[in-house]
């Protein structure tokens, strides 16, 4: 009776589905592959995008290279453009005035005519943002002045102070483009 007992006691659904408990020796595997084929399909596809995107951008970073290298040496080539336009009249005022000189004994004209073209090329600087440095009787400032020589100061207040300008010093737009060569007081 008791192995009757035994063969009744055991539940008769374990008998009929071996393979339907995942945890089951045997079943861990059956459905894996299937999951991770497709797991490894998407990330493949993912990655093509990622490479896809990657040229792109690449592509795209190179033309603006090339498109901003091109702009760069078009404006270098036409930067001066607009001064050497406005100094086109100054030359065309000088060739006038060298052909009065040529012409007329006038010495008082002569000097007038020229003097007007000085103005008219300092206004024409000028107005492209270029300012004469002033640098007679102040103090040497090495960030503005490059001395040339230093003499004896003929006063003490003249100490350290520039005594002579030999080349005048120039900002554009407030920037330094041509320092000041200057004697310095010692």
């Amino acid at each position: 009776m008791e192995e009757k007992e035994i063969l009744n006691s055991e539940p008769v659904e374990n008998n009929n589905a071996l393979n339907t408990d995942e945890n089951a020796a045997g079943s861990t595997h059956l459905n894996e592959p299937v999951a991770e084929e497709s797991e490894i399909e998407k990330l493949l596809l993912e990655l093509e995008e990622q490479k896809d995107k990657y040229l792109r951008l690449m592509a795209e970073f190179d033309n603006f290279r090339r498109r901003t290298a091109k702009e760069n040496l078009e404006l270098r080539q036409t930067a001066a453009k607009d001064v050497i336009f406005s100094l086109l009249d100054v030359l065309d005022d000088c060739d006038r005035a060298e052909k009065q000189l040529q012409s007329s004994e006038e010495i008082e004209k002569q000097k007038e005519g020229v003097l007007l073209v000085f103005n008219k090329l300092r206004s024409s600087l000028q107005s492209k943002g270029v300012k004469a440095m002033e640098s007679m009787h102040s103090e040497f400032d090495v960030e503005k002045h490059e001395a040339i020589t230093e003499i004896p100061a003929p006063s003490k207040n003249l100490q350290g102070k520039i005594l002579d300008e030999v080349q005048k010093g120039y900002y554009l737009n407030d920037k330094i483009i041509r320092f000041a060569k200057v004697v310095v007081g010692k």
